[in-house]
């Protein structure tokens, strides 16, 4: 790809105590490529994850973006400075609106901060979270209390939550974790499809081989804390070691 990297990780470590989770993880990510991150559990997917968004400080390596040096960045930081994620678990408020979910990440991403309160519901935030929704086919469940609403549609709440303020690169852990394997595909359709209009780089990690194929140009195997392979999707799932330490082992 001929385009600068907008997000680089160069020898990345994480350890915990005497156990390595994570060791020279290097991994260049080009503006609007999608990506996929495969392993068995405990490969150290979500351990990369953490480190890039600032909730894990890794133990060596650097992390850049947009050639700023962001290693040991905040959470909080490194989000309003344009990367985002969502979480396996849904970062979601159950007993609020799906409108309501929409404002709160938009407060999140604000500069000034701020509160759920009367004057965050009213006005331009109010436009602007209908818009988030209406993007992502959520307009109908508005006003819907999340708790009650079906997995895959609080799966989709969860990755527009990310993208509110167009980031630059999106990073989700295992969106499709508790949908139905009837459900997935569309989901995974409708949620990234607003994502690929411009030039979100994009990121995942999934167990689900079909879903790899189906949606990413690109995927990084892992193995006991390393990159077992990364490259063009096609070939790193005919790799004879991805095959037979990662694909073989990704639900273990």
């Amino acid at each position: 790809m001929s385009r600068d990297a907008i997000l680089i990780t160069e020898g990345l470590e994480k350890q915990f105590g005497g156990v390595v989770a994570a060791r020279d993880i290097s991994v260049a990510m080009y503006p609007g490529e999608t990506l996929a991150v495969i392993g068995a559990n405990g490969a150290g997917k979500t351990t990369f994850v953490n480190m890039v968004t600032g909730y894990l400080k890794p133990s060596a390596g650097t992390i850049r973006f947009r050639g700023r040096d962001i290693t040991g960045m905040s959470p909080r930081d490194t989000a309003r400075s344009g990367i985002r994620r969502s979480f396996q678990i849904s970062q979601i408020f159950p007993q609020l609106t799906t409108l309501e979910n929409v404002i709160i990440a938009d407060i999140a991403a604000a500069e000034s901060g701020g509160a759920l309160s009367a004057p965050a519901l009213t006005g331009e935030r109010m436009d602007a979270a209908r818009a988030i929704l209406a993007r992502f086919a959520l307009d109908g469940f508005a006003d819907s209390i999340v708790g009650t609403l079906p997995q895959g549609v609080k799966k989709q709440l969860d990755i527009a939550m990310a993208a509110v303020g167009d980031p630059a690169v999106i990073l989700l852990d295992e969106p499709t974790s508790g949908v139905s394997v009837d459900e997935k595909i569309g989901m995974m359709e409708t949620a990234l499809a607003p994502l690929k209009d411009g030039e979100t780089t994009l990121l995942f990690i999934e167990h689900d081989m079909d879903i790899v194929r189906r949606f990413a140009a690109r995927t990084v195997a892992f193995y006991e804390g390393t990159i077992l392979a990364d490259g063009p999707t096609g070939e790193v799932l005919q790799n004879d070691k991805v095959r037979q330490y990662v694909i073989g082992g990704a639900h273990a």
